[in-house]
């Protein structure tokens, strides 16, 4: 705790009110700066996790590579090798149109992009604003 000084003086209430707006401002101003300050680290962040997640996706990529062509030399023993990259091929894209029709059906629900539900809600919350429709009672 800190003792007022004696050449500190009180200051008036209305000199307290006339510095409202000036320390708003300079508040909201801090408060600015400082989500400024935390997003830009924030986004720094994702940026460069964002840049180590596709190293390691290009690193699996390399080796399922790796891992088809064993297939394919593992199959080449019991079969000629062509037969074995065809049937290894064939399987992957069996494999590939599988996913694609799931994604196509899931993208599919998500068309239009627009936010049905949260319209409806806005729409009723402003017909109940505006005295519009039933009341809802909550139980």
């Amino acid at each position: 705790m800190t003792t007022p000084t004696p050449t500190s003086r009180k200051r008036s209430l209305i000199e307290l009110i006339t510095s409202i707006p000036t320390l708003v401002t300079d508040l909201v101003t801090r408060e600015i700066d400082l989500l400024k300050a935390e997003m830009l680290a924030k986004v720094k962040a994702l940026g460069i996790g964002a840049g180590l997640l596709a190293g390691a996706v290009i690193v699996l990529l390399g080796m399922l590579g790796v891992l088809l062509t064993a297939a394919i030399l593992a199959l080449s023993l019991v079969m000629p090798g062509w037969l074995a990259a065809l049937l290894v091929a064939a399987v992957l894209l069996i494999v590939a149109a599988i996913l694609g029709l799931i994604g196509y059906r899931v993208l599919k629900k998500g068309i239009p992009p627009v936010p049905t539900e949260s319209i409806d809600s806005l729409k009723r919350d402003y017909r109940a604003i505006k005295g519009i429709g039933k009341r809802r009672t909550t139980p």
